[in-house]
């Protein structure tokens, strides 16, 4: 009986769009992170040096859209790259909590309580592209 010949496997290294994206997509999450960490100091000094357009809700509706759009797309690409999920287990609560803390009234209008839910959103958002940075840089086919 002969043996069956073992299948080839190619070793496919993660694009380097992919890293960039995921590197830019926990930049970005984590500058939300602190940006709205701070937004309760900001509120007094943004109209000082001509900022207050960080403080609309046009701007906070922009910037978690971009958010959800460049980390879905990230994950999903890692997703397919390494089949691990872990980094969703991350994004989805994240991104939960970006969107109730500007669609839910009680939570956006008081400035704590929204400084709070859009810090804890952003740092899991940060965390999620960590993780599926981690994910795709160990994973070979």
């Amino acid at each position: 009986m002969a043996t069956p010949a073992p299948v080839q496997t190619t070793v496919r290294a993660p694009h380097p769009l992919a890293r960039w994206v995921d590197s830019l997509g926990m930049s970005g999450a984590a500058l939300c992170a602190v940006h709205c960490a701070l937004l309760p100091v900001a509120l007094v000094l943004l109209p000082v040096l001509g900022l207050g357009w960080w403080n609309s809700p046009a701007f906070e509706f922009g910037f978690v859209l971009f958010a959800t759009l460049l980390a879905s797309a990230s994950l999903w690409h890692g997703y397919r790259h390494h089949h691990a999920y872990h980094a969703f287990l991350w994004l989805v609560p994240g991104l939960a909590s970006l969107w109730a803390g500007i669609s839910v009234e009680a939570l956006h209008h008081p400035v704590v309580a929204h400084a709070i839910t859009m810090s804890l959103g952003g740092s899991l958002v940060a965390i999620a592209h960590l993780a599926n940075m981690r994910l795709s840089r160990g994973h070979t086919h």
